[in-house]
């Protein structure tokens, strides 16, 4: 769960992810799959992507571990149309039927067992109305980046923001990203620890909670996937919806 700390810094230290080049093909792609319908964010955070899509006039409701992520929320214009409640994306579950359940910005690696990342596919799955989708975007583990004999790679390194992948459990498929940043003048530590996951293996969390693949890209713009992309953006349907 972020505390205050990295929360009240969040929007700051991910200000690239907030740019319109990178928001305005996330929120056309799930406007375009919800057709009008309701949606329902897992992670909700601090809106990033369900402000622009309560915007646009869908109805939005979230799921959010952290309440201090959901404060800062509450502060934006336009946050008193979307529905909160906090809880953890695995066992949450609220009210209703969505077109649309999606999870962005690699979050399914922030739930550090497969397990648990089972059961956000079956909690998605036990919200979706008939016909809708389950969206999760995740980067492709890059291991093959890694230098041999080495543990880590460094992924960012700019004069505000250094970034280190440690890869510390190969079993259990855990890394940590350790992170060094400028905000305000003040330096910025965070490190955490993710579950990378591979695309079979999403593909079988999807089979295990009765859900298929109806479509896979490299990005929200419908790039193909190919064996060279570092990230996916996939949306799942139930098993049972004719072809």
């Amino acid at each position: 769960m972020w505390e205050r700390d990295i929360a009240d810094a969040y929007d700051q230290t991910t200000a690239n992810m907030f740019e319109r080049s990178v928001v305005g093909p996330t929120v056309d792609f799930l406007a375009d799959l919800a057709d009008g319908g309701a949606v329902l964010e897992f992670a909700i955070g601090t809106g990033r992507i369900a402000l622009p899509l309560a915007a646009r006039g869908l109805p939005v409701h979230g799921i959010e571990l952290s309440p201090h992520m959901v404060e800062r929320l509450r502060s934006k214009p336009g946050a008193s149309t979307i529905d909160v409640t906090i809880g953890d994306m695995t066992t949450t579950r609220v009210p209703g039927s969505f077109a649309v359940v999606y999870l962005v910005f690699n979050t399914i690696t922030n739930v550090t067992t497969q397990a648990e990342q089972v059961a956000v596919f079956r909690n998605a799955a036990a919200h979706l109305e008939p016909g809708g989708c389950f969206i999760v975007e995740v980067v492709v583990p890059q291991l093959r980046r890694l230098p041999v004999g080495e543990v880590g790679r460094v992924f960012e390194l700019e004069t505000d923001h250094v970034g280190i992948e440690t890869f510390d459990d190969l079993v259990g498929q855990v890394s940590w990203s350790h992170h060094w940043m400028s905000v305000d003048g003040q330096l910025v530590r965070h490190s955490a620890p993710y579950r990378y996951v591979w695309p079979s293996e999403l593909d079988l969390m999807a089979q295990l909670a009765g859900l298929r693949v109806r479509e896979r890209w490299a990005t929200w713009s419908r790039a193909p996937f190919t064996s060279e992309s570092t990230s996916q953006v996939v949306a799942y349907e139930h098993a049972t919806m004719p072809r």
